[in-house]
């Protein structure tokens, strides 16, 4: 087999079949297991629980309801009481990850806050809305013992019903304050985690308005890299070089500036943003000269990448929707990611109601239903890997077109919409089939990840090692099988075969071709690095300047991670699509030049810029004594190509 591969000549886009189908078959019939398990949970009433809500007997809210046995309260027609209002909302029970507190139907939830049992009976009584237990009359509130447990923990905070879901939340900023203590449990010093909470809503807006900056610097970028592909690896350089010493500057000088102030008022949140731009200057300086060292290294090669990202941006002045390819992605795994979410709640409240040792009403499943949920997260992973892979394959069917179009006048009208009908019409069995490979590397990392959360401070040192070598082995692998399946599904689009045989020539073009990958996806990845960085250090600078006009009643640390993920995340969703069509442009390169030698009738089809670039890296390596004998072969001129 692997001799027949050898021999077989390759035929661009000449050639359609269907690929994988079993693997699309096995696909679709799980996709049907997820909407058996979305249609069950429906039809046994999670989906009427969770919309409108149920209280601790087991009633759901706005409707009649049939006696449960050995539940007291229960079978209650609650038709007039449509929202659920819990005694104590600020109660979090994080182990069994529910509101640890009694939950009631009740008819309208309190706008203001009650401080008294007498406040709750005249709320009652006024507006026809039972704070307290069922079995408690209004006119009971006030003399009967049992209304310091069967009514709300008081002053009862001001409530308002959640969109949607029937619920009543608090709205007063000091109670998600304590949810979120209670989940970050690695913050010893409560204060401090109120006030970063507050930090973070106080400054809400700028927030905002810098992820919105981030976006717009992304996308500009994006136009840099399609219009002046020549002179943008310089121009990234030398801003690189200038934003890491400005922003290394500006830290050190806000840092002493506010010392100076600092030394005056000493306030917690003054000590607070003191120590936190001095972490900041410090790691700043760390990571500018890390940046410099590195750049200094491989400064004899930056020219190189010039003519390689010239090449790319042709792409993106052919295909321009390339460009829009990460809202789409994002679009559908926002999708997606909200069906699953839904039906994961929609899970939560499946089962039959029975009670617990304090004779509440608890809903469970019974027998192998219960491990739905397990089915229920790998789909979650299978599914979003499938997504991502449809985007992979549909970038490298559309840059495959450009590639192996002599005439770029005959391309299609839209290349893009060109290479997703190929996707839907031969290739989503060959997507599912590396996607599902992902998907059994990366569960078992996930699991091995959560042992070692639970574990973490009971295992021993050698336990804990062994945990993290696995777990760091997961992840390269991943890693390696991801960069291999981009690049099968690039030899899939090429000749229309299926996964393995694509992997496995595709895996022995690398190969064969390692020095130029070498060259070229190390360069070319630094510096699409460089604009990621540029890009946050931006956003980070500007939030710098924001937020020091807040220095005296916020703190700055939440804020200022926020917005540096964020974008982080919006650089790396926009240039990894620049990153991929670079990959697949030097795939299509490796098999042009290995398929023909420019002679008649095996012309050449790629860009002479293109074959310019490796003519000198070629001479570079051998420059540095890393060359010989793979570059071997002179390339000739580019015959019949397009001059633009």
């Amino acid at each position: 087999s692997s001799c027949k591969s050898s021999k077989r000549e390759w035929k661009p886009l000449e050639d359609h079949s269907c690929t994988d189908v079993p693997w699309l078959l096995l696909f679709i019939l799980f996709c049907i297991g997820m909407g058996f398990i979305c249609g069950f949970s429906i039809a046994t009433g999670a989906a009427a629980r969770l919309l409108s809500g149920y209280d601790s007997y087991g009633n759901i809210c706005g409707q009649k309801n049939v006696k449960v046995e050995g539940i007291v309260n229960s079978g209650l027609d609650l038709t007039h009481k449509k929202y659920v209002f819990f005694l104590d909302p600020c109660n979090i029970d994080l182990v069994h990850q529910r509101i640890k507190s009694l939950a009631l139907c009740v008819s309208a939830c309190p706008r203001k806050e009650l401080k008294t049992l007498a406040d709750i009976q005249k709320f009652a009584e006024t507006n026809g809305s039972t704070l307290c237990s069922y079995e408690l009359q209004p006119s009971e509130y006030t003399t009967d013992p049992r209304a310091a447990k069967l009514c709300p923990k008081y002053p009862v905070p001001e409530s308002a019903p959640i969109p949607f879901f029937h619920r009543c939340a608090p709205v007063n900023i000091s109670c998600y304050a304590k949810f979120a203590e209670a989940l970050i449990t690695f913050v010893s010093d409560s204060s401090v985690l109120h006030r970063l909470i507050s930090g973070v809503m106080t400054s809400k807006e700028i927030i905002m308005g810098l992820c919105l900056l981030s976006l717009v610097l992304s996308m500009i970028l994006m136009v840099i890299i399609r219009y002046i592909s020549r002179v943008l690896v310089w121009i990234l350089t030398i801003l690189v070089i200038l934003g890491s010493l400005g922003g290394t500057g500006v830290l050190w000088w806000l840092y002493a500036k506010q010392r100076v102030s600092a030394s005056a008022v000493e306030t917690q949140i003054a000590k607070d943003n003191l120590q936190a731009l001095l972490i900041y200057a410090i790691s700043a300086t760390v990571f500018t000269v890390i940046l410099f060292l590195i750049m200094l290294i491989m400064r004899k090669r930056v020219a190189l990448t010039i003519a390689l990202f010239h090449v790319a941006g042709k792409v993106f002045i052919h295909l321009p929707l390339l460009v829009f390819q990460p809202f789409w992605t994002f679009f559908v795994l926002i999708l997606f990611w909200t069906y699953w979410i839904t039906v994961l709640l929609f899970l939560g409240t499946t089962g039959s109601p029975v009670p617990n040792e304090e004779g509440f009403a608890e809903f469970r499943m019974v027998g192998p239903l219960k491990y739905m949920w397990w089915y229920h997260v790998v789909g979650l992973i299978w599914i979003s890997e499938f997504i991502l892979a449809c985007q992979q394959m549909t970038v490298a069917g559309a840059v495959v077109t450009y590639y192996f179009t002599r005439e770029k006048r005959n391309l299609p009208f839209t290349p893009i919409l060109a290479s997703v009908n190929r996707l839907v019409c031969y290739h989503l069995g060959t997507v599912a089939k590396g996607s599902f490979i992902i998907t059994l590397v990366k569960i078992p990392r996930m699991i091995l990840m959560y042992i070692h959360t639970q574990l973490k401070g009971k295992e021993n040192a050698c336990a804990r090692c062994m945990l993290k070598a696995c777990i760091c082995c997961l992840w390269c692998l991943e890693k390696c099988l991801t960069y291999l399946n981009q690049n099968a599904y690039t030899a899939t689009a090429i000749n229309s075969t299926n996964f393995c045989t694509s992997a496995k020539d595709a895996f022995v073009i690398l190969v064969e071709n390692a020095l130029r990958v070498a060259a070229i996806n190390t360069v070319g990845d630094f510096m699409l690095f460089l604009g990621k960085v540029l890009i946050v250090c931006s956003t980070g600078l500007a939030g710098i300047m924001l937020l020091n006009y807040q220095r005296d009643y916020t703190i700055w640390v939440l804020p200022l991670i926020i917005v540096c993920l964020f974008a982080f995340l919006v650089a790396h969703c926009f240039l990894s699509i620049y990153e991929m069509v670079v990959d697949v442009l030097f795939l299509c390169f490796a098999i042009d030049t290995k398929y023909n030698d420019g002679s008649p009738g095996r012309e050449f089809y790629m860009d002479k810029v293109l074959m310019e670039f490796v003519e000198n890296s070629r001479k570079s390596m051998k420059e540095a004594g890393r060359g010989g004998g793979a570059e071997g072969r002179e390339l000739k001129p580019m015959v019949g190509a397009d001059e633009e």
